[in-house]
């Protein structure tokens, strides 16, 4: 499972203002009911005997008692840093703390705080056997929902972004009882490895078969035939299991806007997977059963390092939203799994996107240059190639957004009538983008995710890689590409 090199080659800004016209709200979540604070996921866990071990959310407390910090941001513009804390105790996140500390300026998510008395925190990955280079932390502000009523953030991750832990405390190893679950978005997905959360080898390296177990969440099939995804499957390293021996199509996965995804390992001969609606309903069991009987899983070889957002060597070309997650001691039941879906439904997660809006035309411009993104000699051919330009106040560098799914749309430039592409569906850092026909597929659909201060990522569905400007040049005619997220400003583009 690997996402290896990513070549570098699109930037541009995309050009700026024009029609408005009607403004649509998306809704892709209905709001639930807000959970009182006073019991969390973890005392539901310790009251059936399997205590957390791990807990990590930058939404809510995840203990009834829990006050301290949830995460912590550092500022572009000074490397300053803040952490963010719940409202009260057992409550929401204060997202207004990370707003007020980001206002004018950007910000990451460096550190994602364990609220057990372990200390097990995440922070930005380094580099591993796949990929080789540290990873990036999250832009802080791009994932805004509503949880028991108040804003709060979650962890967009986009390729190239990812937190570990090498070095932790009580996580279970060798052929020790786990559990696990994490709360993520069922749109945010794509076919890369490896959207994971849970136990990991602590050298950064794939050192063989039992090392890890981890949830994963999306669409990639390790093991052939899949149901349709996404889904939740177990990462047990070499292969990511949705169910048995790896295929399992009646593992059929869940697309609601919020999931709840659960696995559990007794590290000796069984594991189980499970998903739900996070926002109603209760857990479905997608296999209950033996551990694969390939070398190497029976029994584990669990090495309980913690990983989010990448495979256990830094496979980091997947995507996926991440808003709660916790590990435990020991084989949860059923009965203990089934209360902590309670506790989720109760929260109430909730999302809507209202910008931009659906059919209206926008000039694009690059933060970091001044200049907008532009179809090179106005070209209306198919593979007419992508830069940026000085405002020549012409529909070449005008740009209409349709909405094809939640989150999801083709940019269309005006002047050709033809979509903003990646070229030949590349997933390499650096691929170029061009001007193509309507094909329908994901490489003509990107993600609009908010940065903070009305800037906007532009991020490619099949890739989960950015627009940006190459080398962070200034000049006209400086090619756009995609690119993974460098937490700076050229992959930063203001809309008018």
């Amino acid at each position: 499972m690997g996402f290896r090199s990513l070549r570098p080659s699109w930037r541009a800004a995309l050009a700026t203002g024009a029609t408005a016209v009607l403004a649509i709200t998306t809704a892709v979540a209905v709001s639930g009911t807000a959970s009182a604070a006073g019991t969390g996921p973890c005392d539901i866990y310790a009251g059936g005997g399997t205590p957390c071990v791990a807990a990590h959310s930058t939404t809510r407390a995840l203990f009834g008692s829990y006050s301290g910090s949830l995460y912590q941001v550092r500022r572009w513009s000074d490397g300053g840093t803040t952490n963010v804390g719940v409202l009260s105790a057992g409550g929401y996140a204060n997202a207004a703390t990370q707003d007020s500390f980001c206002s004018g300026t950007y910000c990451t998510i460096v550190r994602i705080y364990d609220q057990t008395s372990r200390h097990n925190d995440l922070t930005i990955a380094p580099g591993g056997g796949a990929n080789p280079t540290a990873d990036q932390g999250a832009n802080a502000a791009a994932l805004p929902v509503t949880a028991g009523g108040h804003k709060v953030y979650g962890v967009y991750i986009s390729a190239g972004n990812g937190y570990r832990n090498n070095a932790t405390n009580g996580v279970a190893t060798g052929s020790a009882p786990e559990g696990m679950y994490m709360v993520t978005e069922g749109t945010h997905v794509n076919d890369r490895c490896c959207f994971d959360y849970g136990n990991a080898e602590t050298n950064n390296n794939d050192t063989g078969n039992g090392d890890m177990d981890a949830i994963y969440f999306g669409n990639l099939c390790w093991f052939t035939p899949c149901a349709a995804g996404p889904r939740v499957a177990a990462d047990l390293e070499n292969g990511l299991f949705a169910g048995g021996n790896g295929s399992n199509t009646a593992n059929t996965g869940r697309n609601s806007a919020f999931v709840t995804a659960v696995l559990k390992n007794n590290g000796t001969t069984t594991y189980a997977i499970k998903d739900g609606n996070a926002q109603s309903g209760g857990l479905a069991t997608r296999y209950n059963g033996g551990l694969p009987t390939q070398s190497g899983y029976r029994p584990m070889t669990k090495q309980g390092a913690i990983i989010l957002g990448i495979g256990g060597d830094n496979s980091n070309g997947s995507v996926g939203s991440f808003f709660e997650g916790v590990m435990t001691s020991g084989y949860p039941s059923d009965a203990t799994e089934n209360s902590v879906q309670s506790n989720i439904v109760a929260v109430g997660y909730s999302k809507s996107v209202t910008f931009p809006v659906n059919g209206a035309t926008y000039r694009l411009t690059n933060l970091q240059s001044g200049k907008l993104l532009d179809a090179v000699n106005c070209g209306t051919a198919n593979g007419t190639a992508i830069d940026q330009w000085q405002a020549l106040g012409n529909t070449c560098q005008q740009w209409r957004f349709n909405s094809v799914g939640a989150n999801k749309w083709t940019i269309t430039n005006v002047n050709a009538g033809k979509v903003l592409d990646a070229v030949n569906c590349g997933q390499a850092l650096g691929t170029a983008v061009n001007l193509w026909q309507s094909l329908g597929n994901l490489c003509q659909q990107w993600a609009v995710i908010p940065a903070g201060n009305g800037r906007y990522e532009l991020v490619v569905e099949n890739s989960g890689m950015l627009l940006d400007n190459q080398d962070c040049g200034t000049a006209n005619g400086t090619s756009a590409r995609l690119w993974m997220w460098l937490n700076n400003t050229c992959q930063l583009w203001s809309f008018s």
